[in-house]
């Protein structure tokens, strides 16, 4: 688990941006096993951990799905929401319990468009997370899959 401050939203955001999208956050839980979303299908929502643990998995043809990294406490689950077409890119799945807190893509991409400085904050932290995980992603992979690994000595 690598739940950084860096990229945690609170933290990575002015206060005022974080304040104002904490206004639309709903607060939810999802008992462990639950996928939250599945590659492919609309992403129209997103998700910062208050508490437990979800994986973040890539489906690879005739073979059990990847697992990608592990998100816990003030990690943001789904970017995929900000960028078109808005349909996931990985699957995730809750492996403990998980408290939550959800938001709309849909009200906080109007809310982005109507506030530039808003939606500066908000895409580059998400590009921020966007390029962790890709690097984190293709490591895993090569791990997994390559002949010799990634080479990096973990």
């Amino acid at each position: 688990m690598n739940a950084s401050p860096t990229f945690s939203m609170l933290r990575a955001l002015p206060a005022e941006h974080s304040e104002r999208l904490m206004g639309i956050a709903r607060e939810v839980s999802f008992p462990q096993g639950t996928r939250l979303f599945e590659e492919g299908r609309r992403a129209d929502r997103f998700w910062i951990i208050r508490t437990g643990t979800v994986v973040l998995d890539i489906h690879v043809p005739g073979r059990r799905a990847a697992v990608i990294e592990t998100l816990g406490h003030n990690e943001l689950i789904g970017w995929s929401w900000l960028f078109g077409p808005h349909t996931w890119h990985l699957g995730a799945e809750a492996t403990s319990p998980v408290r939550a807190y959800e938001f709309d893509a849909d009200v906080v991409r109007a809310m982005c468009q109507a506030d530039p400085a808003l939606g500066m904050a908000v895409a580059q932290w998400a590009g921020d997370i966007v390029a962790r995980r890709l690097r984190s992603a293709r490591t895993r992979l090569l791990d997994l899959y390559a002949p010799y690994g990634s080479g990096s000595a973990r």
